[in-house]
């Protein structure tokens, strides 16, 4: 099998076969002797004080190793994104706080997952709830509860890029809406799993289904005190990850930590319903728009005002929308552009990149805003893009968002999909299937799209 270089050449892929005909190895696949298994005990509530973790049960449970909590482990906190206040991190195990469901407070430690299971079902935890907010605009409102008293603020990060008062001077109409870019849950083919196995002169080796091993080895560096010729992170093969596996998840130091203090290799593989909630989340936008046209359809201005929700530890999430921002002209000549971004922790689980991160995002605001134009005007989808484009160039253009694109010709490629989708007898059955009143109707929908690559 071939895949494409950026360049356009033909690329040899040598991991299909091996994938294809079933011998690639997994995290799971891993053979290794005297290896235990991990089960981490999550927060069934969203926001509240942990009065007590009690675990005396659990480590009595047959084929139970060990039972963790954070304070029996003293890691340090995963620090949050740099952009966001430093007291937004993460502990590896929760302390006297939970913030979101699925938050990891205990890792019970066992022979077999079976038995791991069935002890951590016994640890008890004793919550005392604290007010919620699960939404990024009401995050953001005089009085909402805190995640981080500390902080005094749920303000994870503000992007303001100064502002043009005279945005929309030269426009006719201006047509405003919001968009809710829904959160969503990344679902690969594998869910999560990282094997630690403790080796000789303090060596440690973590196997991870991750896409990026060398952004794991750094951070785990510090939070484990081990030099970095200590610790080898490896990927066998990774089943999916769209960029939701990047980065240090709080379960990893966590095995490592374990492995270490038990001597024996320590897997853990977290079941599909864990991932809905511990891996990291996708989009959760918040929209506002306006767009200044005039009456034949051109653009003269957009504004607007995106709100990120970044879950309950900021992560990359924090600078996504400013992403989104970056990307707000997409293929058209638009000469003003003032979007401002407010990214907000809320008690959710924490949103990362995924499929695009940020730029589809961009797309989607700038597309239907193109859309709703349409139909204000009383013009066609098309045309209204089509009178809007970038000019062809094959010198670099810079948007009025900063962003810089090498060459294009737009209106070629548009007119080219046009032609091939036959859009114009596509818009000619749907006129006529109006007019007969048929029950089964036609719908007909244009986006066009340029990515940072």
């Amino acid at each position: 099998m071939t895949g494409t270089s950026i360049l356009g050449h033909p690329v040899l892929r040598v991991e299909d076969p091996r994938i294809l005909l079933g011998g690639a190895r997994y995290v799971a696949d891993l053979e290794l002797p005297g290896v235990l298994t991990a089960v981490f005990v999550r927060s069934t509530m969203a926001h509240a004080r942990l009065e007590s973790v009690d675990t005396a049960e659990a480590a009595k449970m047959p084929g139970v190793v060990a039972v963790y909590t954070g304070g029996d482990l003293d890691l340090p906190d995963i620090p949050a994104f740099p952009m966001a206040p430093s007291m937004m991190s993460r502990p590896p195990l929760a302390g006297d706080t939970v913030r979101f469901v699925g938050q990891t407070i205990a890792v019970v430690i066992a022979e077999t997952a079976e038995q791991a299971v069935d002890a951590a079902g016994e640890v008890i935890v004793d919550y005392d709830p604290l007010p919620v907010v699960a939404d990024a605009e009401d995050a953001l409102t005089d009085g909402a509860p805190l995640l981080f008293p500390e902080a005094g603020t749920n303000l994870a990060a503000e992007f303001d890029f100064g502002r043009i008062p005279d945005v929309f001077d030269d426009a006719d109409t201006v047509v405003s809406g919001r968009i809710r870019n829904q959160r969503l849950a990344p679902v690969p083919l594998e869910v999560h799993a990282a094997a630690a196995v403790p080796e000789a002169d303090d060596h440690l080796t973590l196997w991870v289904s991750n896409q990026h091993p060398f952004a794991v080895k750094g951070p785990l560096v510090g939070m484990l005190g081990l030099s970095e010729e200590k610790i080898r992170v490896a990927c066998p093969a990774v089943g999916g990850g769209f960029g939701a596996k990047i980065g240090v998840y709080s379960e990893y130091p966590v095995i490592a930590v374990a492995a270490r203090r038990l001597g024996r290799p320590v897997r853990w593989v977290e079941t599909r319903s864990e991932s809905m909630i511990s891996m990291v989340h996708g989009r959760a936008q918040i929209q506002d728009f306006e767009i200044g046209v005039k009456s034949d359809g051109t653009i003269v201005g957009l504004r607007g005002h995106i709100i990120g929700d970044v879950g309950a530890y900021p992560a990359i999430g924090v600078a996504l929308p400013s992403f989104t921002r970056n990307m707000s002209s997409g293929v058209y000549a638009i000469p003003k552009i003032d979007v401002r971004v407010s990214t907000a922790v809320t008690n959710t689980t924490t949103v990362g990149a995924y499929r695009g991160a940020g730029r589809p995002e961009a797309a989607a605001l700038l597309e239907r805003a193109v859309d709703m134009v349409a139909v204000e005007l009383g013009l066609d989808p098309v045309e209204v893009r089509r009178r809007n484009l970038i000019p062809p160039f094959d010198e670099p253009h810079t948007t009025a968002t900063g962003s810089t694109y090498d060459v294009g010709d737009y209106g070629r490629a548009l007119d080219e999909v046009v032609r091939l989708a036959g859009y114009d007898e596509l818009r000619a059955e749907q006129k006529a299937r109006r007019e007969r009143g048929d029950r089964l109707a036609l719908g007909i929908g244009v986006s066009v799209y340029v990515e940072i690559t």
